[in-house]
């Protein structure tokens, strides 16, 4: 089961909140070794070298380097005591980890957290915007979920550091939320700007009404004026104690101008979401044409920026779908998706694909040569036994026109990772990916094309450049992985590449 963010805030409760984080990221020899020995542990994504991270925050493009911040708690590895850690990386894939950027302080309005927000370059000064929670009255409360009653507020913190590895924060918040007895949330801001304006959005709803985005005007980032919202959605019907489960808020909303369109980001109601349409200029109210998921697995707290050349690129968390137990006594939890570039179809829908940098980690094609000379068709069985992913790293890259397809990587422990096509109806086919379906809508004779990046217990799957699943695996391998196809109709997989690919680092802690 996928565990969102609330889900972990009602159920393991806040760590005590500190100043500064001695060795956050320093683990023991001890368990730096088992750690490095553990095969479920991603090598090829961004993650902590120990404990607990959750969402993408602020990713920015600063002097030439990628900067990430994400939700960390450098105490344990679970949800709590949330703080800003910081890594940076020359290419979006090989990262190396920065001192923690912004910590709660004690007495402050950020005292029980630094929640999600977003990093802008403002005249030259790198700022960041976040949400700060801290411990109130249940009726000051915007989060109340049964276990905490946290007040949220924006708060902003600046940087003269070159490599901004320093932060000052501005001791009292820039905004407050609005005083409405039926809000149910206000936090995860995100901003943009026009010649003259700065604007800022914030996940936030309505009790029994639904989800949407506050927005917010200002000249400098410090003093805001409250415009309307900038877009909204429509309450379930049915009650939960956490409002994002009954679409009743919207979290981690990012909002951008994309191929002549705007496109809005939300996760809500147990779905990542995209809406596609246009923003009306002098309402700057945002009127959508169409919609869809993000990811239909393990993916979460999506957050794009730009990089270098000017494409949007989108990142999210993948939580952890196994017991709290278990990754607690692991030493680990979360990490970050690969980076995938997004752009708009001819028809408006959001398409996605992995960054161009990820293939800077293949090593070697694993497809075998025999294959290679039989031209497009699938190869025999025994040239498909020939093909072998060591170490649970590589990417497959297919594509079918069979309305029925299976494709499988299996050890010798059986199936570690398998996914299907069936028919539906002519516009229409059923993908399940290790037991998670969804419907797509197909073009008549479009076919599918996939791209598959394996890692250890993560597989990310984008197919046709518009549907990802994002599937977790805590089955400890037993050998190399290989592949088969369900060939019993007709031939179901056209065009196979394979790479094993290298680890980004020599002992799987990401620095």
């Amino acid at each position: 089961m996928l565990h969102t963010r609330r889900d972990f805030v009602r159920a393991l409760g806040a760590v005590g909140a500190c100043a500064s984080v001695p060795s956050a990221f320093l683990p023991t020899e001890t368990l730096r070794q088992r750690l490095a020995a553990d095969p479920l542990r991603p090598q090829l994504h961004l993650l902590p070298s120990q404990n607990w991270m959750n969402d993408p925050n602020g990713p920015i493009y600063w002097k030439g380097r990628y900067h990430m911040f994400f939700q960390c708690n450098p105490n344990a590895a679970v949800w709590g005591d949330m703080h800003w850690a910081h890594a940076v990386s020359p290419d979006m894939i090989h990262w190396r980890h920065l001192p923690v950027a912004i910590a709660p302080t004690p007495g402050w309005d950020d005292a029980d957290g630094c929640f999600t927000g977003s990093a802008v370059n403002d005249r030259g000064t790198p700022t960041l915007i976040y949400t700060g929670v801290k411990t109130v009255t249940p009726e000051r409360a915007t989060l109340r979920d049964g276990v905490h009653n946290f007040r949220e507020v924006q708060c902003l913190a600046t940087s003269a550091d070159p490599g901004i590895r320093t932060w000052t924060k501005w001791k009292q918040p820039i905004l407050q939320p609005p005083d409405d007895p039926l809000l149910t949330g206000f936090r995860d801001p995100f901003l943009w700007r026009d010649e003259q304006h700065w604007y800022l959005g914030v996940g936030s709803g309505l009790r029994k009404q639904g989800g949407r985005v506050l927005l917010y005007r200002s000249l400098n980032l410090r003093d805001w004026e409250y415009l309307h919202s900038l877009a909204s959605g429509n309450w379930t019907g049915r009650d939960s104690v956490n409002p994002v489960d009954s679409g009743e808020m919207w979290e981690c909303p990012d909002f951008f101008p994309l191929g002549g369109k705007h496109v809005l980001l939300y996760s809500t109601a147990g779905q990542v979401l995209w809406e596609t349409g246009e923003l009306d200029p002098k309402e700057l109210v945002f009127h959508s044409q169409k919609r869809g998921a993000l990811d239909h697995g393990a993916y979460y707290a999506q957050k794009t920026q730009l990089d270098a050349n000017g494409n949007r690129i989108l990142w999210g968390w993948i939580p952890e779908t196994r017991p709290a137990a278990e990754f607690s006594a692991a030493g680990w939890a979360g990490c970050m998706a690969l980076p995938r570039v997004l752009s708009l179809g001819a028809d408006g829908s959001l398409e996605m694909r992995f960054a161009p940098q990820v293939q800077s980690l293949r090593v070697k094609s694993v497809v075998s040569s025999q294959f290679e000379r039989q031209g497009p068709s699938v190869p025999p069985a025994r040239s498909l036994r020939d093909i072998q992913i060591e170490n649970l790293a590589g990417e497959f890259r297919w594509n079918t026109k069979s309305p029925r397809a299976r494709f499988t990587l299996e050890d010798r422990g059986g199936p570690w990772w398998s996914m299907t096509i069936e028919p539906k109806e002519v516009s229409a086919a059923r993908i399940s990916v290790n037991g998670k379906t969804a419907e797509l809508p197909v073009e008549p004779q479009q076919g599918f094309s996939f791209d598959l990046m394996v890692d250890a217990s993560v597989a990310e799957l984008i197919c046709n450049t518009r549907h990802a699943f994002t599937t977790r695996i805590y089955r400890k391998p037993k050998g190399p992985l290989r592949v088969t196809v369900d060939d019993s109709e007709s031939p179901s997989v056209e065009n196979l590449e394979g790479w094993q690919l290298r680890a980004i680092s020599p002992d799987r802690l990401t620095s």
